[in-house]
């Protein structure tokens, strides 16, 4: 859908509106909204909400046509909840409500009047970009390689939002309508077929980013990679045909001598766990074991059409984890990037191996901060489910600061982290007889004692990593990419501008 953005006055009213239909709130308590009210000119709305038509409970809908005193062609009346002020999940469900009616209309245009300004904890602006981003969701197709697809839905494609102060509004309709594609490209990547989304494939979309935003782009090669004595990261790789790949994208949206934010992302484009092989069932899935680098492509995707005024750094470490004769082996012992050797003791746990590569590669950006976003451990879904990521960073001033920006981000954008402990005392699970570090720990703490196998190579520099395990990807019947932790990330670097 379009969206635009209109204020409607006494000149100007909401009553004399062309369009095919206007939605407006309506709550359980039988009241109306201000728009609603603007409406009932003869007490049809009043007497709808009166006589139990619409129960007023979030995502409830009644259709009403020829209203008396209305120019638009129908009313859809929405329900958003209790009262007045209503909870973000309530107003998200009441958006994605009337969109879902948007769609079986037999009109073309509509009208969104609803109470922008009452939402718990939250302001007209994020009400907005909640509107815009149910619509991308509800809009979201997932039968791009598919030979017969589905005719796009009829209805509505032309949506005013009605708002008392059209001027600040445009701007965060902007920022919306650039969250939503970000979060839409890494949905696009996440759902793709391994075989096409290649770590050769995210090379040529971070390539097409660099060409229609202008970003500065290094993509280094397998040669390259050994010059730099990246280590771990090839010994992941050298199992796969697929040659790796190490993306370098850098957004200069700030002054030069400005320190950039480093953001870094997992990219292995098909995890078969390799030597240390995965179960079949579900094996498909592991395609989704790109969602890291595909979150900061999606990013990049936002900031890009925003113009955002900060520097920023994408790192995407791109492979494929295969089992064949050239395959790391467990009990291995590889030397990374800082020369610190790593046993590997399960191959399947590859994705701290390619990362701590990126992360000491990051050290020579003098970065700001340095966020990391891998799909990494199966632990973190035990612990918060598909609802919450998972965060993780060292213990000092520095570091809650950067945790506190994250965390902030995550409940403006609707995008939630919750923070997890680190510290020496899991470090100790990291202790191998032979290398400086294993792979993996002992029993217990499992998502912990990954990020603290990372933190190892992050000591140079303010840095924190999102485990998205759970929230970059849905299983069952509606398996397929979220688009998740893009609107955090997009929302936390807007906050650092």
């Amino acid at each position: 859908m379009d969206f635009s953005i209109k204020a409607f006055d006494t000149k100007n009213t909401l009553a004399a509106a062309k369009t095919g239909c206007v939605a407006v709130a309506v709550f359980e308590n039988k009241k109306l909204s201000a728009a609603a009210k603007a409406l009932d000119v003869n007490g049809e709305i009043s007497a709808a909400v009166k006589s139990g038509d619409i129960s007023g409970k979030p995502g409830s809908t009644l259709l009403l046509r020829g209203v008396a005193g209305v120019t638009a062609a129908r009313v859809l009346l929405v329900g958003l909840g209790a009262d007045e002020i209503v909870s973000q999940k309530s107003f998200t469900t009441g958006a994605t409500a009337a969109l879902k009616m948007f769609a079986t209309l037999g009109s073309t245009d509509a009208i969104i009047a609803f109470p922008l300004d009452s939402v718990k904890e939250r302001d007209a602006n994020w009400a907005l970009q909640a509107l815009v981003l149910a619509s991308s969701d509800a809009e979201y197709r997932t039968d791009a390689q598919k030979s017969k697809k589905e005719p796009a839905p009829a209805g509505v494609r032309k949506v005013v939002i009605a708002t008392p102060d059209a001027g600040s509004a445009k701007a965060a309709l902007a920022q919306a309508a650039a969250i939503a594609n970000g979060m839409k490209l890494t949905r696009d990547l996440g759902n793709l077929s391994p075989n096409i989304c290649t770590p050769t494939y995210l090379a040529q979309t971070a390539r097409k980013l660099a060409d229609d935003f202008g970003f500065g782009l290094e993509v280094l090669e397998r040669k390259q990679l050994e010059a730099l004595k990246m280590g771990s990261f090839l010994a992941v790789a050298r199992g796969s045909e697929e040659a790796p790949k190490f993306i370098v994208l850098r957004h200069n949206g700030g002054a030069p001598n400005d320190a950039p934010v480093v953001l870094v992302g997992k990219g292995i484009t098909f995890d078969s766990g390799g030597i240390s092989i995965k179960p079949g069932p579900s094996m498909d899935e592991m395609k989704y074991d790109m969602c890291g680098a595909g979150s900061v492509l999606g990013t990049f995707r936002a900031i890009g059409e925003m113009g955002l005024k900060l520097n920023v750094i994408g790192i995407v470490v791109a492979c494929e984890n295969m089992p064949s004769g050239r395959a790391a082996k467990p009990g291995d012992i590889v030397t990374a990037m800082n020369g610190t050797t790593i046993e590997i003791l399960n191959t399947d746990a590859e994705g701290r191996l390619v990362l701590c590569d990126a992360l000491s590669y990051a050290e020579r950006f003098n970065p700001a901060v340095v966020v990391d976003i891998a799909t990494l451990t199966g632990a973190c879904i035990v612990a918060l489910g598909h609802h919450t990521s998972g965060l993780f960073t060292r213990d000092d001033a520095a570091h809650d600061a950067l945790a506190d920006e994250l965390l902030t981000a995550g409940k403006q954008a609707g995008d939630a982290a919750w923070r997890f402990p680190l510290g020496e005392i899991y470090n100790d699970q990291l202790k191998s007889n032979f290398a400086d570090l294993a792979n993996i720990g002992t029993p217990g703490a499992a998502s912990i004692t990954a990020a603290c196998f990372l933190e190892n190579f992050t000591r140079k520099y303010t840095w924190a990593h999102l485990d998205i395990a759970g929230t970059a990807w849905k299983s069952g019947a509606a398996k397929g990419a979220t688009g998740r932790p893009v609107p955090l990330l997009t929302t936390f670097l807007m906050n650092r501008v």
